[in-house]
């Protein structure tokens, strides 16, 4: 499985607003790439624009080589592409068994895998979404995800509004995903201090460009930027 991912001079946004300038970057199979920076920087739209949901304006996407521009969401989620949006869009009237059931695809994860992952969705396999807590329907999300058998992983705010140990567990559970390195992983993350020490790479954003990119190791210790463009 490979998942290299390419962007090439994206423009992109909703209708004829455009929220995203120039983007462009790489990031090769089995890396993970943090995506920082404030509310309203583009973060979301530009995993969102992956996706195939906004307006795109110019520019390539691009999956091993594959242009995915024209393609619509559900071709690219065929294609190798998986997206956990914020809101989790988990199906509250099915049970978590059947999340995973309605959307699977062959491949190495399975329904046994991500209950391993997460043994919480084990033990409420027949519970309906509706009935599930914050921090277990964000799992759901994500293993609903993996369980689409993807090349490419996007993750918008995995952590946000979980409670301190959920987001914890969580964390620790993204960190061991990524050392695995059988995919292409990117979180979308407003706290720097979490994201950056379990990515490999980072950039940030700022009103829809992108202003910084440099290995995760080497912003964590470059206080200037961090301050100045996330003010940390």
């Amino acid at each position: 499985m490979s998942g290299r991912l390419e962007v090439r001079c994206l423009h992109a946004g909703y209708g004829r607003s455009m929220v995203l300038h120039n983007i462009n970057l790489a990031v090769d199979a089995g890396r993970s790439l943090a995506i920082l920076g404030h509310n309203g920087a583009g973060k979301s739209t530009l995993l969102a624009t992956l996706a195939g949901i906004t307006q795109q304006h110019q520019g390539q996407i691009l999956l091993d080589g594959y242009d995915l521009s024209e393609r619509a969401p559900y071709a690219r989620t065929g294609h190798g592409l998986a997206w956990v949006p914020q809101e989790r869009a988990v199906f509250a009237t099915l049970t978590t068994q059947e999340n995973l059931a309605t959307v699977a695809r062959p491949g190495p994860w399975t329904a046994d895998d991500v209950y391993a992952l997460f043994p919480r969705l084990a033990e409420r396999r027949h519970h309906f979404g509706n009935q599930l807590s914050g921090g277990e329907q964000q799992m759901l999300a994500i293993a609903r995800a993996l369980v689409l058998n993807p090349r490419v992983l996007m993750l918008d705010e995995p952590l946000e509004g979980l409670a301190p140990l959920m987001a914890e567990q969580l964390l620790a559970t993204l960190g061991e995903l990524i050392r695995q390195r059988d995919m292409t992983v990117l979180i979308v993350e407003q706290n720097p201090c979490q994201v950056l020490p379990i990515t490999d790479d980072a950039i940030i954003m700022q009103r829809g460009h992108v202003v910084h990119q440099s290995p995760s190791q080497a912003l964590m210790s470059d206080a200037d930027t961090l301050r100045t463009w996330l003010a940390v």
